[in-house]
């Protein structure tokens, strides 16, 4: 299976350190501003960028996990069942600046799903999406970032696949693969 590299250890770590201080630009004091880590990878995302957060700003911003499993519009549609994560918010977005977070954003379908799964938690005064890896040619829906690591060119064939070290891979990394 041939592989390319997109983002190594080093790169993403460059990236999201970026999307903390657009944040803090964009954001200010978060009095207003909650994040969600769009299961099932991008609370690993989440979970680095409240860390860094933290750690440059000094700030505690409300976060959690949205599962949008039976929101798809393929659930049914499938050969095998999907198999749902836990969502984990224990707080109303009413009114509130979410910031949804994800590794990749490929069709829109995700995130399409994670917009209607929010409405449980209350209406949203702004959503913004923050992805690390942009497939830009194979979108079905009209969703784009507004933060964006690396926008890269995909043939259909090919798969991004993101590796963590909290997933047990020996470093972070980020690859473009032929499907198989």
């Amino acid at each position: 299976m041939q592989k390319r590299l997109v983002l190594d250890q080093q790169q993403i770590a460059i990236i999201l350190k970026r999307f903390c201080h657009q944040l803090i630009e964009n954001h200010d004091t978060f009095e207003n501003t909650v994040l969600l880590g769009l299961q099932p990878r991008g609370p690993i995302v989440l979970d680095k960028i409240v860390r860094l957060l933290e750690e440059i700003a000094g700030v505690k911003v409300p976060f959690g996990y949205l599962d949008a499993t039976f929101h798809r519009d393929d659930f049914r549609r499938r050969d095998f069942p999907l198999k749902a994560n836990e969502t984990k918010i224990d707080f109303l977005i009413e009114g509130k600046k979410v910031v949804l977070i994800d590794d990749v954003l490929y069709k829109g379908r995700s995130v399409r799903a994670a917009l209607d799964a929010m409405i449980a938690f209350g209406r949203p005064q702004k959503v913004e999406l923050m992805i690390l890896i942009d497939r830009k040619y194979t979108r079905d829906y009209p969703i784009m970032p507004d933060y964006c690591g690396v926008k890269v060119n995909t043939l259909e064939s090919q798969y991004v696949s993101v590796e963590w070290v909290e997933k047990g891979f020996e470093k972070d990394a980020i690859w473009i693969t032929e499907k198989a």
